[in-house]
């Protein structure tokens, strides 16, 4: 497939590319600094660009099959939300048929209308990008755009670790282990990503990943 990757220099965007490339796809990483992609596959091309301006990578979508974005905004999380919209719009009108989002953890159920960002134990510092991503989720389920995007959420740790190949497939609540652990590898998220792109089993909707 040829793909156009979004946050390819990020801990997370790194691993997707590198299981994109592994996979044999073709992949156009986009990127604002081009010297931070450290891989030279030649299956590989780098494109200057910034999410906030479409005009920038407008011509990277034409023909891509499917895009991903890996995104987050430390300085300033309310763009978040605004990428998500802005690269609805741009994949609709490149016709790119696929797009998975990575988003966060936050919004999903620990139980019946609680979510996760409603633990009283839930960090502060983590609250305006998890509620920024909550945000997002709230525009992806509100957009009319012709793109069968996928909203995917990952464990409670989303953390370094080898790649096993497993991983259980949910939607709207966390998923936990036998011990009431909720944990994934970086390296198997990137699995789920990959396949969900490839298969496009979950069009419009959110799905989330967890052992």
């Amino acid at each position: 497939m040829k793909i156009v990757l979004f946050g390819a220099t990020g801990n997370i965007g790194k691993v997707i590319l590198d299981e994109a490339l592994a996979r044999g796809h073709q992949v156009t990483a986009v990127v604002r600094d081009p010297a931070r992609v450290a891989s030279t596959h030649a299956s590989l091309s780098v494109v200057t660009g910034d999410v906030g301006h479409p005009e920038s990578y407008a011509q990277a979508l034409r023909g891509a099959d499917a895009a991903i974005a890996s995104l987050n905004d430390h300085a300033d999380p309310a763009n978040v939300p605004k990428q998500a919209g802005l690269l609805l719009g741009a994949l609709a009108e490149a016709g790119v048929p696929r797009f998975a989002w990575v988003g966060g953890a936050g919004s999903l159920e620990v139980s019946p209308g609680v979510r996760v960002i409603d633990d009283p134990h839930f960090p502060d510092a983590w609250k305006p990008s998890a509620n920024a991503q909550i945000a997002a989720l709230a525009v992806f389920r509100a957009s009319d755009a012709k793109v069968d995007w996928t909203y995917i959420s990952p464990a409670a740790e989303l953390v370094p670790g080898e790649r096993t190949g497993a991983y259980r497939l949910g939607d709207d609540r966390l998923l936990v282990d036998a011990e009431g652990h909720s944990r994934i590898s970086i390296a198997d998220f990137a699995i789920g990503v990959l396949d969900r792109i490839e298969r496009g089993d979950a069009p419009k909707k959110r799905v989330t990943f967890a052992y």
